[in-house]
């Protein structure tokens, strides 16, 4: 993909390339489970990531893949990915980052279903949450410690609609060296 490329441009050609056969620009909807190894060493490799391709359409897809090469373009990112839902989108952003013995600081202002998974689902697993008042970027500053990993916020509350100051949050988060989710 060429840097030059405008964000319109970005946004409707990224991550693919013109079918080589059909000539089609439109990315096609691949509706696929399985995908079919060229022997058993093919897909012995692809499960052992030795080399690169389709296993399973739960852990990849065409169709998908596409979707997060033009996610990262847009946002200059190196990858990105493409999940089925925001509750799957937080658990993967914690669980990457974080392990057993490790805590994040979190928003008091959060979907149920988030709170329910930083509060006690997470730390089932050994990861905790310390929980801010996210009108008091401040409150944030006194629960950061060596096993913190993370700033995790909702921009926009849901169902409160709190409003989070998405900018202080990042710079005391950063000034800790740890990402604001």
């Amino acid at each position: 993909m060429s840097q030059s490329w405008k964000f319109e441009t970005k946004s409707v050609h990224s991550g693919y390339s013109p079918d080589p056969t059909t000539k089609a620009v439109a990315v096609p909807i691949y509706q696929t489970a399985a995908y079919a190894f060229d022997s058993a060493q093919h897909g012995a490799d692809l499960f052992d990531l030795k080399v690169p391709g389709n296993i399973y359409t739960r852990i990849m897809n065409p169709t998908n893949d596409v979707l997060e090469q033009r996610v990262a373009a847009l946002e200059g990112g190196i990858a990105a990915l493409a999940l089925a839902s925001g509750q799957a989108a937080v658990t993967y952003a914690i669980q990457t980052i974080a392990e057993a013995g490790d805590n994040i600081i979190a928003s008091t202002a959060l979907y149920g279903g988030t709170y329910n998974l930083l509060a006690h689902t997470l730390p089932l697993s050994g990861i905790t949450t310390r929980f801010a008042d996210p009108r008091d970027p401040a409150s944030f500053e006194p629960l950061f410690d060596d096993k913190t990993k993370a700033v995790f916020i909702e921009s926009i509350s849901n169902p409160q609609g709190t409003v989070t100051d998405i900018a202080a949050l990042a710079a005391i988060a950063h000034r800790h060296g740890v990402p604001l989710i």
